[in-house]
C-alpha cells in the first residue's frame, strides 16, 4: 500500500510539473491576444513584432509538455483517469500552441495594416472579440485546473457570442466591399483577423 501510495504522489508531482508548463503557455497565449489586438488597434509595429517573438516561446513549451507528458506516461504507466488527465494535457498544449500561431498570424496583418485606414466600426469589433476570447481562454484554463464543470460549460456557452460578433462584422465588411471595391484588400485582412479570433474562441471551447 504504501508503494501504490509512493507511485501516486510521484504520478501527481509529474503531473503537477507539466500543468505548470500548460499555464506558462497558457498566460503566453493570453497576452498574445490581447497584445496581437492592441498592435492593431494603436498601430504598434514593436508590439507586433514581439508577438511574432513570443510565439516561438509558446512553440518551445508545447515541445516540452509533449516531452515531459511522454516520459511520464513511459516512467508511471498511469491507468484509466490518470492516463486520460495526460493525455487532456497534450490536448490542451496543442489548441494553446494554435492560439499562439493565430495570434502572429494577427500581429502580422497588424504590420501592414499600419499604413491603412479603419473602416467603420472595426477596430472596436475586434476588440471587443479579443477580450471576449481571451477571457474563454483563461476561464478555460481555470475550469481545467479547479475542475469546475459549471465554469467550462459558461465557456462553452460564450463561444456563441463569439461567432454573432464574427458574423456581424463580417457582414459590415460585405457592406464595405459592395460599396466600394476599393475597400476590398483592407477588408479582406479584417476578415482575416476576424476569423483568426473565431478560430481561438473555437480553441478555448476545446480546452472547456
Amino acid at each position: 500500500m504504501n508503494s501504490e501510495h509512493h507511485i501516486a504522489s510521484a504520478f501527481d508531482r509529474d503531473l503537477e510539473a507539466v500543468q505548470a508548463l500548460i499555464m506558462k503557455m497558457g498566460g503566453l497565449a493570453e497576452a498574445a491576444i490581447l497584445d496581437a489586438a492592441q498592435a492593431l488597434e494603436t498601430r504598434d509595429e514593436e508590439l507586433a513584432e514581439q508577438v511574432r517573438r513570443n510565439d516561438r516561446a509558446i512553440d518551445g513549451l508545447e515541445e516540452q509538455v509533449n516531452t515531459e507528458a511522454a516520459r511520464l506516461i513511459a516512467l508511471r504507466a498511469p491507468t484509466a483517469t490518470d492516463l486520460r488527465t495526460v493525455l487532456t494535457v497534450i490536448k490542451i498544449g496543442s489548441s494553446l500552441e494554435r492560439v499562439g500561431d493565430y495570434a502572429k498570424n494577427i500581429a502580422k496583418r497588424a504590420t501592414v495594416l499600419t499604413q491603412i485606414p479603419a473602416v467603420g466600426g472595426s477596430r472596436g469589433a475586434l476588440r471587443r472579440m479579443a477580450r471576449t476570447v481571451e477571457a474563454m481562454l483563461r476561464d478555460s484554463l481555470d475550469a481545467y485546473i479547479q475542475r469546475d464543470a459549471d465554469l467550462a460549460r459558461d465557456v462553452r456557452n460564450r463561444d456563441q457570442e463569439v461567432d454573432q460578433m464574427y458574423n456581424a462584422l463580417f457582414r459590415e465588411l460585405l457592406t464595405y466591399m459592395m460599396e466600394d471595391p476599393r475597400n476590398i484588400g483592407l477588408c479582406m485582412h479584417l476578415h482575416f483577423i476576424a476569423k483568426n479570433l473565431e478560430r481561438m474562441g473555437d480553441h478555448a471551447t476545446t480546452i472547456a
